[in-house]
């Protein structure tokens, strides 16, 4: 299938900041045909190739994927193939007054799937909500708070769930959140969070930096092992890695030493990198570290033809530590003086330049909707099929991180 557009998402936050699903669409383009009847099935179409596996099934887990549908794509054959729980479509209000329109989304909610109802006036539809929609899309005003909590009380007590947008701010978020309204952030997450918590590294992410930094000086494996002691969660949570099914180690690995061997200094760094970023305590946002997982998985593949296995391996770390400074609530030049990271991935983490710079730069152009997405891929001779590709299956990748 020839692309030519690249997928952006937007993450769908729940009151705790977890990120239950996404939204996918075409990147709009000058053109706005990104929501064309054409680019809608092959936007579902592609989805549903990449994420649903024949043996493994639905690869994003416990996420809820939502596209955007017009009403002569409510009965196309690409639907069948997601699982009907996991999908919502979100079509206009306006659209239902079609007796043919409203006939095909109760059928795809007899069946299943989910329907996202946008622009809808609630006081009009009243009791026949929850017979036409799973979900519907509330425009939050940080406003009129009282009177938006009253409609939005009466709607609790139904089967339908509430989605605010556009939240620009975190004190909107936390205004939704405490009506119990999940909310599309658009880039929200992306942005510091006020944060009344300490700041700085806590005892297990000194101790993680303490190994990254050992591992890149190929320090030897009974030092390593010295210092993994010192940490019991941490040699907990080796060799539970190690004995897991996808490293397949064959037998029960019980000592640290044998682990460490198992592993290798490249894979073990990589697995650091996510552990520091999983120690995280200040302001921590389960979404900013699905983004740092997503992000750092998403680069990684975009480099591998290019750079090779080994290295798209550093491009990996410097995405995941793209978010570091987030994530721990320091400035990124802190979080560099705490460790010891090469000339490449430091250029990529500051300026976005280097080997990596620009495999980083794509991937975060992705999450953003940017403009730049196509002359970033273009610069690295990356098609948008290859981007797309990468792309869902980073997303499907880290719900395994995750689980």
């Amino acid at each position: 299938m020839h692309q030519t557009n690249f997928i952006v998402r937007e993450p769908l936050l729940d009151p705790k900041q977890r990120v239950v699903g996404y939204e996918l669409c075409w990147q709009q383009s000058s053109s706005g045909a990104a929501s064309t009847l054409e680019a809608l099935e092959s936007l579902v179409g592609f989805v549903a190739g990449q994420v649903v596996d024949q043996d493994d099934g639905w690869l994003l887990r416990d996420k809820t994927l939502f596209l955007e549908a017009v009403p002569a794509m409510l009965s196309t054959d690409a639907l069948y193939a997601l699982p009907p729980e996991r999908t919502v479509l979100s079509i206009k209000a306006a659209e239902l007054a079609n007796p043919d329109t409203l006939a095909a989304v109760q059928g795809l909610r007899a069946g299943n799937v989910g329907v996202l109802l946008r622009e809808a006036d609630l006081t009009r539809i009243g009791n026949r909500l929850p017979s036409i929609a799973s979900y519907v899309e509330v425009r939050f005003s940080g406003a009129d708070v009282a009177t938006q909590a009253r409609t939005y009380a009466g709607l609790k007590q139904t089967s339908v769930g509430m989605i605010a947008r556009p939240v620009s701010n975190w004190a909107d978020f936390d205004a939704c959140a405490a009506l119990g309204l999940n909310a599309f952030v658009g880039k929200l997450h992306l942005t510091p969070r006020p944060s009344t918590d300490s700041k700085g590294l806590n005892p297990a992410q000194t101790i993680i930096m303490q190994l990254m930094q050992m591992v890149r000086q190929n320090a030897d494996i009974a030092q390593l092992e010295a210092v993994l002691k010192r940490d019991v969660t941490l040699s907990y949570k080796l060799l539970r890695f190690i004995n897991s099914a996808g490293f397949g180690a064959g037998r029960e690995v019980q000592s640290l030493r044998q682990a460490l061997t198992l592993l290798g200094y490249q894979p073990l760094y990589r697995w650091l990198t996510l552990l520091l970023a999983t120690a995280s305590t200040s302001g921590y946002s389960p979404v900013l570290l699905e983004t740092a997982v997503v992000r750092g998985r998403l680069a990684e593949l975009l480099a591998q033809s290019a750079l090779g296995k080994s290295e798209a391996e550093n491009v990996f770390v410097a995405g995941m530590f793209s978010l570091l400074d987030r994530l721990l609530g320091i400035p990124m030049q802190d979080v560099l003086a705490n460790i010891q990271l090469s000339d490449d991935v430091v250029a990529a983490l500051l300026t976005r330049s280097g080997k990596y710079g620009p495999y980083l730069a794509l991937a975060e152009a992705c999450e953003l909707n940017s403009d730049l997405v196509a002359s970033l891929a273009a610069t690295l001779k990356l098609s948008p099929l290859d981007v797309n590709k990468a792309h869902l299956s980073a997303l499907a990748w880290a719900q395994n991180v995750a689980a």
